[in-house]
C-alpha cells in the first residue's frame, strides 16, 4: 500500500469514528432534553401547588410574627445608634 492510502485509509477510519461520536452525542442530546422537559413539567406542578408561607397561617400568628419582627427592627436600631 502507499502512503497515501494508508493515510486515507487512516482519515476514514478516524471519520467514522467522529461520526459515531456524533451520533452518540446527538442520542444523549435528546435523551437530554426529554428529561430536561419531564423535570420542568414536575418543577411546573410542584410550583402550582405550593402555597406562600403567608396563606397558610392565621392571622393572630401573622400579627404575632409581625410585632417579632417588629421588636428585632427595634434592637437592630438601637444597636446601630450606639
Amino acid at each position: 500500500m502507499a502512503i497515501d492510502e494508508i493515510q486515507k485509509e487512516n482519515f476514514f477510519k478516524l471519520l467514522d469514528q467522529v461520526r459515531s461520536q456524533v451520533d452518540q452525542l446527538k442520542k444523549k442530546n435528546r435523551e437530554l432534553n426529554r428529561e430536561n422537559t419531564r423535570l420542568r413539567s414536575k418543577l411546573n406542578e410542584v410550583h402550582k401547588e405550593q402555597t406562600d408561607i403567608f396563606s397558610t397561617i392565621s392571622e393572630s400568628e401573622r400579627m404575632a410574627m409581625r410585632h417579632q419582627v417588629s421588636g428585632l427592627i427595634e434592637k437592630i436600631d438601637k444597636y446601630l445608634e450606639e
